[in-house]
């Protein structure tokens, strides 16, 4: 799939930059996505930036299981030069 997460990068706070297979790169800020409980420990900096790329899901996830679907990502990241 076109939006399937190639690299990340952490940026600051709960901002990630993110380049998928379509050579759409950008960043985008989770800040206001995490709702939920699941969400609730990425709250914290520290640990909002153990984020992995899935191998098989291709899209960001945390230690406590917390993911994003890569068509979310894909829609909300905003293009940076």
């Amino acid at each position: 799939m076109d939006y399937h997460i190639l690299e990340a990068r952490y940026v600051g706070g709960h901002v990630v930059w993110l380049r998928f297979r379509d050579g759409l790169a950008g960043e985008i800020d989770l800040a206001t996505s995490l709702k939920g409980p699941v969400f609730e420990p990425l709250r914290d900096v520290t640990f909002f930036r153990a984020f992995t790329i899935h191998p098989e899901f291709h899209t960001l996830v945390w230690p406590n299981g917390a993911d994003f679907a890569p068509e979310y990502l894909h829609e909300n990241v905003r293009v940076t030069v």
